[in-house]
Protein backbone atom coordinates (compact mmCIF):
# COMPACT_ATOMS: atom_id res chain seq x y z
CA UNK A 1 0.00 0.00 0.00
CA UNK A 2 1.37 3.26 -0.84
CA UNK A 3 2.30 5.39 1.73
CA UNK A 4 0.76 8.51 -0.42
CA UNK A 5 -2.54 9.13 -1.89
CA UNK A 6 -2.52 8.00 -5.56
CA UNK A 7 -5.65 8.17 -8.20
CA UNK A 8 -6.87 5.03 -9.11
CA UNK A 9 -6.21 5.93 -13.13
CA UNK A 10 -2.24 4.98 -11.33
CA UNK A 11 -2.55 2.23 -9.34
CA UNK A 12 -0.61 0.24 -12.41
CA UNK A 13 1.83 2.95 -12.50
CA UNK A 14 2.12 4.91 -9.02
CA UNK A 15 5.51 5.99 -9.25
CA UNK A 16 4.55 8.18 -12.64
CA UNK A 17 1.99 10.09 -10.27
CA UNK A 18 4.42 10.36 -7.85
CA UNK A 19 6.87 11.90 -9.82
CA UNK A 20 5.14 13.72 -11.49
CA UNK A 21 2.27 15.32 -9.51
CA UNK A 22 4.10 15.73 -6.04
CA UNK A 23 6.93 17.07 -7.15
CA UNK A 24 7.42 17.39 -10.82
CA UNK A 25 10.74 19.59 -10.92
CA UNK A 26 12.38 16.95 -8.36
CA UNK A 27 11.34 14.36 -10.22
CA UNK A 28 12.36 15.37 -13.77
CA UNK A 29 15.48 15.43 -12.21
CA UNK A 30 15.45 11.95 -10.63
CA UNK A 31 14.34 10.95 -14.02
CA UNK A 32 17.15 12.41 -15.92
CA UNK A 33 20.14 11.08 -13.48
CA UNK A 34 18.71 7.59 -13.61
CA UNK A 35 18.31 7.48 -16.94
CA UNK A 36 21.53 9.01 -18.01
CA UNK A 37 23.43 6.23 -15.59
CA UNK A 38 21.61 3.74 -18.00
CA UNK A 39 22.66 5.54 -21.31
CA UNK A 40 25.97 6.39 -20.59
CA UNK A 41 27.66 4.23 -17.74
CA UNK A 42 30.85 2.55 -19.48
CA UNK A 43 30.82 -0.29 -16.87
CA UNK A 44 29.61 -3.61 -17.99
CA UNK A 45 25.82 -4.75 -18.11
CA UNK A 46 27.31 -7.80 -15.36
CA UNK A 47 29.06 -5.49 -13.09
CA UNK A 48 25.84 -2.53 -13.30
CA UNK A 49 24.00 -5.47 -12.42
CA UNK A 50 25.98 -6.63 -9.48
CA UNK A 51 26.20 -3.29 -7.96
CA UNK A 52 22.48 -2.60 -8.93
CA UNK A 53 21.34 -5.86 -7.33
CA UNK A 54 23.54 -5.86 -3.75
CA UNK A 55 21.99 -1.77 -3.59
CA UNK A 56 18.21 -3.65 -4.33
CA UNK A 57 19.45 -5.58 -1.35
CA UNK A 58 19.84 -3.95 0.71
CA UNK A 59 16.98 -0.91 -0.18
CA UNK A 60 14.77 -3.82 0.43
CA UNK A 61 13.35 -2.37 -3.15
CA UNK A 62 10.72 -5.43 -4.28
CA UNK A 63 10.51 -3.48 -7.68
CA UNK A 64 14.46 -2.80 -7.90
CA UNK A 65 14.56 -6.78 -7.16
CA UNK A 66 12.70 -8.06 -9.63
CA UNK A 67 14.56 -5.74 -12.61
CA UNK A 68 16.64 -7.40 -15.30
CA UNK A 69 18.75 -5.51 -17.29
CA UNK A 70 18.06 -7.61 -20.17
CA UNK A 71 13.85 -8.35 -20.00
CA UNK A 72 12.98 -4.62 -18.44
CA UNK A 73 16.10 -2.09 -19.16
CA UNK A 74 15.00 -0.98 -22.53
CA UNK A 75 11.65 -0.65 -21.81
CA UNK A 76 12.51 1.43 -19.20
CA UNK A 77 14.94 3.27 -20.82
CA UNK A 78 12.20 4.05 -24.10
CA UNK A 79 9.53 5.20 -21.39
CA UNK A 80 11.43 7.52 -20.18
CA UNK A 81 12.34 9.10 -23.19
CA UNK A 82 15.88 8.00 -23.63
CA UNK A 83 17.81 5.55 -26.50
CA UNK A 84 17.55 1.82 -25.46
CA UNK A 85 20.52 1.81 -27.96
CA UNK A 86 22.68 3.82 -25.10
CA UNK A 87 21.66 0.93 -22.97
CA UNK A 88 24.76 -0.45 -21.07
CA UNK A 89 22.68 -3.87 -21.65
CA UNK A 90 22.59 -3.01 -26.22
CA UNK A 91 26.91 -2.54 -25.46
CA UNK A 92 27.65 -5.52 -23.61
CA UNK A 93 25.83 -8.84 -25.09
CA UNK A 94 26.25 -11.05 -22.23
CA UNK A 95 23.42 -11.01 -19.87
CA UNK A 96 23.68 -12.60 -16.36
CA UNK A 97 21.43 -15.41 -15.70
CA UNK A 98 18.93 -15.53 -12.61
CA UNK A 99 22.05 -17.85 -11.13
CA UNK A 100 23.96 -14.59 -11.13
CA UNK A 101 20.91 -12.42 -9.86
CA UNK A 102 20.25 -14.94 -6.99
CA UNK A 103 24.33 -15.58 -6.00
CA UNK A 104 24.80 -11.75 -5.29
CA UNK A 105 23.66 -11.91 -1.57
CA UNK A 106 26.04 -14.04 -1.06
CA UNK A 107 29.02 -12.80 -3.20
CA UNK A 108 31.65 -14.06 -0.36
CA UNK A 109 31.18 -17.64 -1.07
CA UNK A 110 29.84 -17.51 -4.62
CA UNK A 111 32.22 -18.18 -7.54
CA UNK A 112 30.59 -16.50 -10.65
CA UNK A 113 31.46 -13.15 -10.71
CA UNK A 114 34.76 -11.81 -11.83
CA UNK A 115 37.33 -9.56 -9.55
CA UNK A 116 35.58 -6.58 -11.26
CA UNK A 117 32.22 -7.65 -10.18
CA UNK A 118 33.03 -8.78 -7.31
CA UNK A 119 34.47 -5.12 -6.47
CA UNK A 120 31.47 -3.75 -7.79
CA UNK A 121 29.17 -5.78 -4.97
CA UNK A 122 31.50 -5.18 -2.37
CA UNK A 123 31.31 -1.10 -3.45
CA UNK A 124 27.62 -1.08 -3.58
CA UNK A 125 27.51 -3.24 -0.38
CA UNK A 126 29.50 -1.06 1.57
CA UNK A 127 28.49 2.37 0.16
CA UNK A 128 24.88 1.46 1.41
CA UNK A 129 25.50 0.57 4.57
CA UNK A 130 29.14 1.86 5.92
CA UNK A 131 30.13 4.83 3.80
CA UNK A 132 32.22 6.56 6.39
CA UNK A 133 34.62 3.18 7.18
CA UNK A 134 34.75 3.37 3.19
CA UNK A 135 35.98 6.63 2.68
CA UNK A 136 39.62 5.82 4.82
CA UNK A 137 39.85 1.95 3.70
CA UNK A 138 43.06 2.96 2.07
CA UNK A 139 43.58 -1.71 1.19
CA UNK A 140 39.99 -1.58 -0.68
CA UNK A 141 40.58 1.66 -2.85
CA UNK A 142 43.92 0.09 -3.61
CA UNK A 143 42.12 -3.00 -5.00
CA UNK A 144 39.62 -1.20 -6.93
CA UNK A 145 42.44 1.26 -8.19
CA UNK A 146 44.05 -1.87 -9.36
CA UNK A 147 40.59 -3.04 -11.29
CA UNK A 148 38.71 0.22 -12.20
CA UNK A 149 40.23 3.77 -13.24
CA UNK A 150 39.13 6.58 -11.98
CA UNK A 151 36.52 7.45 -14.44
CA UNK A 152 35.01 4.35 -13.65
CA UNK A 153 35.29 4.87 -9.95
CA UNK A 154 33.21 7.86 -10.50
CA UNK A 155 30.88 5.99 -13.25
CA UNK A 156 29.97 3.20 -10.23
CA UNK A 157 29.63 5.70 -7.71
CA UNK A 158 27.00 7.87 -9.08
CA UNK A 159 25.64 5.09 -10.54
CA UNK A 160 25.05 3.68 -6.97
CA UNK A 161 23.61 7.03 -5.89
CA UNK A 162 20.84 6.82 -8.31
CA UNK A 163 20.32 3.43 -7.13
CA UNK A 164 20.11 3.99 -3.85
CA UNK A 165 17.93 7.55 -3.68
CA UNK A 166 15.61 6.26 -6.22
CA UNK A 167 14.97 2.24 -4.32
CA UNK A 168 14.92 3.85 -1.36
CA UNK A 169 12.40 6.33 -2.35
CA UNK A 170 10.07 3.97 -3.97
CA UNK A 171 10.44 1.68 -1.13
CA UNK A 172 9.73 4.44 1.43
CA UNK A 173 6.71 5.50 0.21
CA UNK A 174 5.20 1.97 -0.60
CA UNK A 175 5.62 2.95 -4.38
CA UNK A 176 7.53 -1.19 -4.80
CA UNK A 177 4.84 -3.42 -3.93
CA UNK A 178 2.54 -2.10 -5.99
CA UNK A 179 3.53 -1.63 -9.40
CA UNK A 180 5.79 -4.49 -8.88
CA UNK A 181 4.08 -6.98 -10.88
CA UNK A 182 3.73 -4.82 -13.47
CA UNK A 183 7.30 -4.96 -14.65
CA UNK A 184 7.48 -7.93 -16.43
CA UNK A 185 4.75 -7.25 -18.41
CA UNK A 186 5.39 -3.76 -19.47
CA UNK A 187 8.63 -5.04 -20.65
CA UNK A 188 6.91 -7.57 -22.80
CA UNK A 189 4.56 -5.28 -23.92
Amino acid sequence: MPNVAIPAEFENDPSAYVWTHYAPEIGAAAGGYSLAVYENSKLSMREMEAARMRTAQINGCALCLTMRADRDLPGHIERSGGDAGRAASIRDNTPPGEGFYSDVENWHEASAFSDRERLAIEFAERFGERPKALKTDEEFWTRMHSHFSDAEIVDMTFSIGSWMALGRLTHVLGLDDVCMPTMPQAAQN
